[in-house]
C-alpha cells in the first residue's frame, strides 16, 4: 500500500446549519487526490485542502467526456459513530465503469483505505440531524492536454465530500414522473451501464422539459423500440403489480444500482415475489386499468427510496394507488435507513464502521 500524504489547510470552514441542508452545494475542508501516468501507474496519493483543479484548456475530459464517478454516503449513527453502506460495491462499480471508458483500474482495497482516512479527518462534517448524511463523490477524469480522439494516458482520481439533506425537496413524499417517448438516455452496447458523465448530459434536455411540465424526473424507455421501461433520471425504478415486485432487468443500458440490489435482497428476504425482467410502459398502464398497479418507486443512493405518486405518458397521467406512499415503499425506506444509521441489526453485512 502507498503512503497517503497530508497537507493541512490554513483555515477551516464554518459548518452549516444541519436543519437546512440541501444537496450537493456545500463541500468539506479536505479532498483526496491521486494521479495516473503510464510510467508510474497510480501515484502521489494525498489528502489536501478542497480547492480548484488546474488544467489546460486542451485537457481531454473537457472535449471528449472521459469521466466517471460514484456516489455513496457516510452516516452518523445514534451512538455517534460513523459508518458506510456497501462501499466495496461502489468502488467495484467505479472500476467497471473505468474499464468501459478505457481507464486504468484502481486498487479497490487502497481506495477504501484512502476513503476511510479522509473520513476520519473530516468526521466532524458528518451531520447528525435526522435524514442527513455525508455524500461521497469519487471521480476519475482524463487529464492529457491533447485535442485528438483517443483515450487519455493520464488521469486524476479524487474524492470530495458534501454534507446533505434530502435529495428531493419533496423529501419522502411521492414525486411526479414524466415518461418520454421522444428522447433516449442510452442504448444497449453503449455506456448506459457505466456511471459516466455523458449519460447525465444526455438526460438534461428531457429533464428540463419534464420540470417545465411540473414533473420531478424523467422515466426513460429503451433506446431501440421506445417501449420498455429502463430507469428514471437518478434512480432505478420498481413496480408493485399484484403481489409481485418488478424492476427492469440489467441489459447493458441500465445502471446496476447498489440500492437497487439492496431492495431486491431485502424484498426477497421478506418472502416477496421479485422479478427482474422487461416491463413495457403499456404493461404498467394496463395494470393500472385492471387495478393491479399497487406502487411505483425509485431507488438510489441520493434519495434511497422515492415513492412515485403520478406518471404521465403520451398525454395521459395516472395516479398510483391513492397518490400517497405505499406499504412496500414505506417498509423498504424504514428498514434500509435503520440499517444505514445503525438503528437496526445489519443482517446482510452491508455496513462498515469507520469512526
Amino acid at each position: 500500500m502507498m503512503d497517503i500524504a497530508f497537507r493541512k489547510a490554513g483555515s477551516l470552514k464554518a459548518h452549516p446549519d444541519e436543519s437546512s441542508l440541501g444537496f450537493g452545494t456545500i463541500f468539506t475542508d479536505y479532498m483526496f487526490n491521486m494521479d495516473y501516468s503510464p510510467d508510474k501507474g497510480w501515484h502521489n496519493p494525498r489528502i489536501e485542502p478542497y480547492g480548484p483543479i488546474e488544467m489546460e484548456p486542451s485537457t481531454m475530459v473537457l472535449h471528449y467526456g472521459q469521466a466517471i464517478f460514484e456516489g455513496l454516503k457516510a452516516y452518523r449513527t445514534d451512538s455517534g459513530g460513523i459508518q458506510l453502506f456497501r462501499p466495496k460495491d461502489n468502488i467495484a462499480r467505479l472500476n467497471r465503469s473505468g474499464h468501459r471508458l478505457c481507464m486504468p483500474a484502481l486498487d479497490e482495497g487502497f481506495i477504501l483505505e484512502a476513503l476511510i482516512e479522509l473520513l476520519k479527518i473530516e468526521k466532524d462534517w458528518v451531520p447528525g440531524a435526522p435524514g442527513t448524511s455525508l455524500y461521497i463523490r469519487p471521480t476519475i477524469i482524463a487529464t492529457d492536454p491533447y485535442i485528438g480522439l483517443r483515450s487519455s494516458n493520464t488521469y486524476r482520481f479524487f474524492i470530495i465530500l458534501s454534507p446533505v439533506g434530502a435529495y428531493y425537496p419533496e423529501g419522502f413524499n411521492p414525486v411526479k414522473i414524466w415518461v418520454t417517448s421522444q428522447y433516449v438516455r442510452a442504448v444497449r452496447g453503449g455506456v448506459g451501464e457505466a456511471k459516466t458523465a455523458g449519460n447525465y448530459a444526455a438526460s438534461l434536455y428531457a429533464s428540463d422539459l419534464a420540470h417545465k411540465e411540473g414533473y420531478t424526473q424523467v422515466m426513460w424507455l429503451d433506446g431501440v423500440e421506445l417501449k420498455y421501461v429502463e430507469e428514471v433520471g437518478s434512480m432505478n425504478i420498481f413496480f408493485v403489480i399484484g403481489d409481485e415486485l418488478i424492476t427492469p432487468m440489467l441489459n447493458g443500458s441500465i445502471l446496476s444500482g447498489v440500492t437497487r440490489d439492496s431492495v431486491l435482497q431485502m424484498a426477497q428476504s421478506w418472502g416477496m415475489k421479485v422479478s427482474e425482467r422487461k416491463i413495457a410502459i403499456d404493461e404498467v398502464y394496463a395494470a393500472q386499468e385492471k387495478g393491479e398497479l399497487k406502487e411505483v418507486f425509485g431507488s438510489g443512493t441520493a434519495a434511497v427510496i422515492s415513492p412515485v405518486g403520478h406518471i404521465k405518458f403520451d398525454g395521459r397521467e395516472i395516479t398510483i394507488g391513492d397518490g400517497g406512499v405505499g406499504p412496500v415503499s414505506a417498509r423498504l425506506f424504514k428498514e434500509l435507513m435503520d440499517i444505514q444509521y445503525g438503528r437496526a441489526e445489519d443482517r446482510f453485512g452491508w455496513t462498515l464502521p469507520v469512526a
